[in-house]
């Protein structure tokens, strides 16, 4: 299981102090929650925040763009040093391009699913995909409560990509995520969790970490 701190809930006035103390804890990925005000009705920051601490963090940066259009950013998240690039099926007419384009400009590629968004579309892009990340909450803000039936939609998408041949793509988990839910999100397939509030507004971060991998055992 690879754990993804939301930076939407750390304190935005010391993202370089946070970045620091996540990967002193032993964090290896963190999450950034980019939002645009149209596809959900809130805005965070963008790729000149990302831009600004690339050089301050050697954590893998999994940039979850919650933005319509996405394939107007994608070079600019490349340059800006996003490592995996994660667009919503919802937002663009041309998945599979936008999905193409963010991996031959050397990104990984992940696609997100709101809650009601059936993943019928997932066959047709499984070869162009890294990661599938399943919304638990609707996207927007954080602290939100968990939505139950994220677990049927992590088997479904798992038989999905398995009947496709592509069992080795990773799938995230976004909203509501606390180390009481971690394992039965990981039992039902998931391999990346993401956490903001369950995580940041419980330090030390080293035995927050702690906590979610001792809730797997």
């Amino acid at each position: 299981m690879i754990l993804s701190p939301s930076l939407l809930s750390s304190n935005f006035g010391k993202f370089a102090e946070e970045l620091a103390a996540l990967e002193a804890a032993g964090v290896k990925w963190v999450h950034w929650d980019v939002m645009d005000g149209r596809f959900v009705p809130n805005i965070t920051f963008g790729q000149p925040v990302i831009q600004a601490l690339r050089p301050c963090s050697k954590l893998f940066f999994d940039v979850h763009l919650m933005i319509e259009e996405p394939e107007r950013y994608v070079a600019e998240f490349k340059a800006a040093g996003a490592d995996m690039l994660v667009i919503h099926a919802e937002a663009t007419k041309h998945v599979q391009r936008v999905l193409a384009e963010i991996r031959r400009l050397g990104m990984q590629a992940g696609l997100a699913f709101n809650p009601a968004t059936p993943l019928s579309m997932l066959k047709w892009v499984a070869a162009d995909v890294d990661m599938v990340l399943l919304m638990s909450v609707n996207p927007g803000f954080g602290g939100q409560k968990f939505i139950p039936a994220t677990y049927g939609k992590i088997r479904e998408a798992r038989r999905i990509l398995m009947a496709q041949g592509f069992g080795a793509v990773k799938i995230q988990i976004d909203g509501g995520v606390c180390p009481e839910n971690a394992k039965a999100l990981v039992n039902a397939g998931a391999d990346v969790l993401v956490s903001g509030s369950a995580f940041f507004k419980h330090p030390p971060y080293k035995a927050r970490l702690a906590a979610f991998a001792a809730a797997l055992d």
